[in-house]
């Protein structure tokens, strides 16, 4: 499954660091930052959790960057 997330980042190095974070966490099989739409494209694995996979990414995108944003 694959879904879109508005993002507030403010540089392109921020956002390539979430996009690194995002497809570190577990249940997530790819991610894909578009730093000039502010947005997060994310590729499921098969069988997670959307709601709770993503709040993890918000999780670990914090400790890259502690004032982005993903709207859930």
């Amino acid at each position: 499954m694959k879904k879109s997330y508005k993002i507030e980042v403010d540089c392109a190095n921020c956002a390539n660091k979430m996009e690194q974070a995002a497809k570190k966490t577990e249940g997530v099989k790819d991610a894909v930052v578009n730093f000039m739409a502010l947005k997060m494209n994310v590729e499921f694995e098969e069988g997670a959790d959307p709601k709770a996979v993503m709040q993890q990414v918000l999780k670990n995108c914090k400790k890259v960057e502690d004032d982005c944003e993903i709207d859930l």
